[in-house]
């Protein structure tokens, strides 16, 4: 697997001190009311622990899926699944958290998604966030970094699946993820 990164951006002690100083802001606007953090699955799910574990107050935990790289490289059509019910959102202050701020499409779409079901805040947070590549106008509330236009994985970004046990964030070399699926092998998805 390391053969396939061209360059380590963030290395582990990095990315704690990214996710220790984001966790003092949360603290700090949370302190003193109950609230959700909404973990997007699966590639936040990294993220979401280290986070959570360095908030020192009282919330719940909840999850949601989404899926929008459906061939692997290009944003498609999002699909949610795992839905947190009604009482899990209704009333709430919710925290979402995703990997990576891409497009904003899939953001946008569980921020509005959250709010239409009834929650009282949905204020958002993501480990990467890649401001080059938004389609649509979003901005997290909460990000630890934010990348340049790299195909980034580590630390629960994938690949076809892969990766995403990589204790750092590095660039995937362009020719892992420009060769045809079927010549390689790979199954393409998130």
């Amino acid at each position: 697997m390391n053969d396939d990164i061209e360059r380590i951006l963030f290395n582990e002690e990095q990315i704690l001190d990214g996710i220790d100083r984001v966790a003092r802001e949360v603290t700090a606007h949370y302190r003193g009311s109950k609230f959700t953090v909404v973990s997007v699955l699966k590639g936040s799910c990294v993220f979401a622990s280290d986070l959570i574990r360095r908030i020192p107050i009282p919330l719940e935990l909840a999850f949601v899926s989404a899926s929008s790289y459906g061939d692997g490289t290009e944003s498609g059509r999002l699909e949610l699944n795992f839905f947190p019910t009604d009482h899990e959102i209704r009333g709430r202050r919710l925290l979402l958290v995703d990997d990576i701020l891409d497009t904003g499409k899939t953001m946008a779409s569980l921020a509005e998604a959250f709010r239409a079901r009834g929650a009282e805040e949905v204020r958002t947070c993501v480990f990467l966030d890649k401001p080059g590549r938004r389609a649509v106008a979003f901005d997290a509330d909460y990000r630890v970094f934010q990348v340049e236009n790299l195909f980034v994985v580590g630390y629960g970004l994938d690949y076809a699946g892969e990766y995403r046990n990589l204790p750092f964030v590095g660039a995937l070399r362009p020719e892992v993820y420009s060769r045809p699926a079927a010549a390689s092998g790979e199954t393409l998805g998130a």
